[in-house]
């Protein structure tokens, strides 16, 4: 999918880890690592603004566009 998460990227500016941001968004940690690696198929607004508000980023620092990267199957 041409869609990329850069929240590892983030996370590691924030010098934050995956558990603690778990922690302040209540989001399991499984379900940050499926987003952190490109797995996930959708997010919600409500995840996606708790994260912001959790690593103080706009959505734009979260989500990136790849016209290069490989287009979804679905």
């Amino acid at each position: 999918m041409p869609i990329r998460i850069q929240l590892d990227d983030m996370l590691w500016r924030r010098r934050m880890t995956l558990t603690e941001l778990s922690e302040r968004v209540d989001i399991t940690v499984a379900n940050l690592s499926v987003l952190k690696t490109g797995k996930a198929k959708a997010i919600r607004f409500s995840t996606l603004d708790a994260i912001c508000r959790a690593l103080e980023c706009q959505p734009g620092d979260l989500i990136a566009f790849d016209p290069e990267g490989p287009a979804d199957e679905d």
